[in-house]
């Protein structure tokens, strides 16, 4: 059972990553006026003049632990270019920093995110010029102790389920049974 500081720390990192939708980088667009860079390719030059780039992110919690995933339009030139793999990781990294950022604002306490693993990163193809971007990577949250309870089934067997199952027997008849021994 999550106590009431893991759940005030998901709260936070939820309403930070909430705080960032399409628009809030110009204080023209944004509800409360002020600005929120993220540092996505999406906040560079302007909105009317400029073609759109879409990229975005988004989060999940799993456990004590927040997924941080970014998808953006890409073309296949910037594919296969040097350094495409550290650039979407330098953007999560980013999008990680704001996330601290925001949740400093919002709640007042300080949250740190360290990295577990690689980041996994998928390129799509769209057309023979632009391509699609999938990359995530998973962030162990401070403050977050680890249930115990949860994923508890990585040790336990089939066989040792059934066993617990069958132990439960009890060979008391119900009265209600007439039937011979």
């Amino acid at each position: 059972m999550a106590n009431s500081n893991t759940l005030e720390i998901i709260q936070g990192l939820a309403q930070a990553a909430s705080n960032v939708y399409d628009g809030t980088h110009d204080e023209r667009f944004s509800l409360d006026g002020q600005v929120r860079k993220i540092g996505l390719r999406r906040e560079e030059g302007c909105p009317i003049m400029d073609s759109r780039v879409m990229d975005g992110f988004s989060v999940k919690f799993i456990g004590n632990k927040i997924c941080i995933k970014y998808q953006s339009d890409i073309k296949l030139s910037e594919v296969h270019g040097g350094g495409f793999e550290n650039k979407i990781n330098s953007m999560i990294n980013e999008i990680k920093k704001f996330l601290q950022r925001e949740y400093k604002v919002i709640t007042g306490n300080s949250v740190t995110l360290t990295k577990e693993g690689d980041s996994q990163i998928l390129v799509q193809s769209v057309s023979r010029v632009r391509s699609f971007v999938q990359a995530f990577q998973h962030y162990n949250i401070s403050g977050i102790k680890q249930d115990p309870d949860a994923g508890g089934s990585e040790n336990r067997t089939v066989d040792q389920a059934i066993r617990d199952f069958l132990e439960l027997n009890s060979n008391k008849r119900p009265k209600n049974d007439t039937r011979k021994g």
